[in-house]
């Protein structure tokens, strides 16, 4: 089972992006980690769950509170984690990476591109 798992934040554009690679990826299962008004506002479809975190947190508290809130929805024997940081903030993606290196899954970096989602 591929997972996407994605940053969903600021960045003019990033929600578009990260829209196009939910809609082009043909995930199983889509993870967004995003903040209160990324919850109440980002259109999403019936595999995708919005996990609100506060970001304005510190960098450690930010990682513990995304790996809290992953390790009981990826089961790391049988996943595999497709990551898109395109959107977000350095201490975001930071947090999020480390979180799941924490939960000792294998990723893959995924972006749009002019030629449709690939890996990178």
């Amino acid at each position: 089972m591929t997972i996407l798992i994605a940053c969903l934040s600021t960045g003019k554009g990033t929600w578009g992006h990260v829209s196009r690679v939910i809609q082009d990826g043909g995930f199983e299962k889509v993870l967004l980690i995003t903040n209160d008004y990324g919850k109440e506002n980002f259109n999403k479809n019936d595999k995708t769950e919005l996990i609100a975190i506060k970001l304005e947190q510190g960098i450690t508290d930010l990682r513990e509170g995304i790996y809290n809130e992953l390790k009981s929805r990826i089961t790391t024997n049988e996943t595999e984690i497709a990551l898109n940081i395109a959107s977000g903030s350095g201490k975001e993606h930071m947090a999020l990476i480390s979180a799941l290196l924490k939960l000792g899954v294998g990723i893959r970096f995924i972006a749009l591109t002019k030629e449709g989602i690939k890996e990178i």
